[in-house]
């Protein structure tokens, strides 16, 4: 019997994970999972770099466009959803694709999620309340008093992480760090994952241009057009809160423009943090998709 696989592709933003990941979909005659937390959001497509119309086209894709930023959708939501997908698919096929720059949600799937406590409802509203009025700092500060160990693996920038430590840590008493194990569960699928990275200054350059190009495709009026929504946390993020900024007059456009170039160099900076430390990606440079099939072609022989 054919072992099915599932091809995770990584790396950090406008590396070309798209584009080899659907090289990779077209072989293998397959479909695309995407685990980009930030592309499942119909509202928001310019800013978040979505695949073309064509790149769509070109391969069957999920978990793009999904979900509205009005909706919760968290990590364990995608984990049961994600799965769900899986299992169906692989029943016409062997293999899929997975990609994404998002570290939690490609964990998620590979390793599972550890079981959450429930949250008192109250304090993430007063939490949520003190970030609207005061800002991240505050938050910063307790919860690095209080859950030290997590305050130096989150990412520091994102609120609703440094949020989500906080909320554990006052409603049980215990450390979102004390949650947070180890423990691998098994998936009923091989998984195969491959890296895409190039060197920092070049990288930056294409991070640069990326940005050129989505002030040139409109980012500006997309942000305008989601003003009455920018209190959702789905739009507390890199290219949306720079621009929300603009819009209020706190800073003029070419400011904005560099902040969102980097800050989403800092954003890539620390994703490749994240996934070089896990020792089962064989990392590739973009451009070489024809190495990439041919190391999943006989990593995929050897295991049937």
């Amino acid at each position: 019997m054919v072992q099915k696989t599932l091809i995770v592709v990584v790396g950090p933003t406008a590396i070309g994970k798209t584009s080899l990941a659907i090289e990779l979909a077209k072989h293998y005659q397959t479909e695309i999972i995407s685990a980009d937390s930030r592309q499942f959001f119909k509202e928001m497509s310019i800013g978040t770099a979505k695949p073309s119309e064509q790149e769509l086209a070109a391969a069957p894709h999920h978990f793009i466009n999904s979900h509205s930023i009005t909706q919760l959708f968290s990590t364990g939501d995608f984990e049961v959803q994600a799965l769900a997908l899986i299992v169906q698919l692989f029943n016409k096929h062997h293999v899929l694709v997975m990609v994404g720059g998002s570290g939690l949600y490609i964990n998620a799937i590979c390793n599972g999620l550890d079981d959450m406590p429930d949250i008192d409802l109250a304090i993430r509203e007063r939490l949520n309340q003190q970030f609207a009025n005061e800002g991240i700092e505050p938050i910063r500060k307790q919860l690095s008093e209080l859950d030290p160990e997590y305050f130096t693996k989150v990412d520091q920038s994102n609120p609703q992480r440094m949020i989500r430590g906080l909320e554990v840590v006052l409603s049980t008493g215990q450390k979102l760090s004390s949650f947070l194990t180890s423990n691998k569960k098994e998936r009923p699928f091989n998984i195969i994952k491959i890296g895409l990275n190039t060197e920092r200054e070049k990288l930056y350059e294409q991070i640069n241009h990326r940005v050129d190009i989505m002030m040139a495709h409109g980012l500006v009026e997309e942000v305008k057009a989601l003003e009455p929504y920018k209190e959702l946390n789905a739009l507390k993020t890199v290219g949306y809160s720079e621009i929300f900024d603009y819009l209020d007059g706190s800073i003029d456009l070419p400011t904005a423009v560099d902040k969102i170039k980097q800050n989403t160099r800092r954003f890539a900076k620390r994703q490749l943090t994240w996934f070089r430390k896990d020792t089962e990606t064989t990392w590739f440079e973009p451009g070489e998709s024809e190495n990439v099939i041919s190391y999943v072609k006989n990593h995929i022989d050897q295991i049937n």
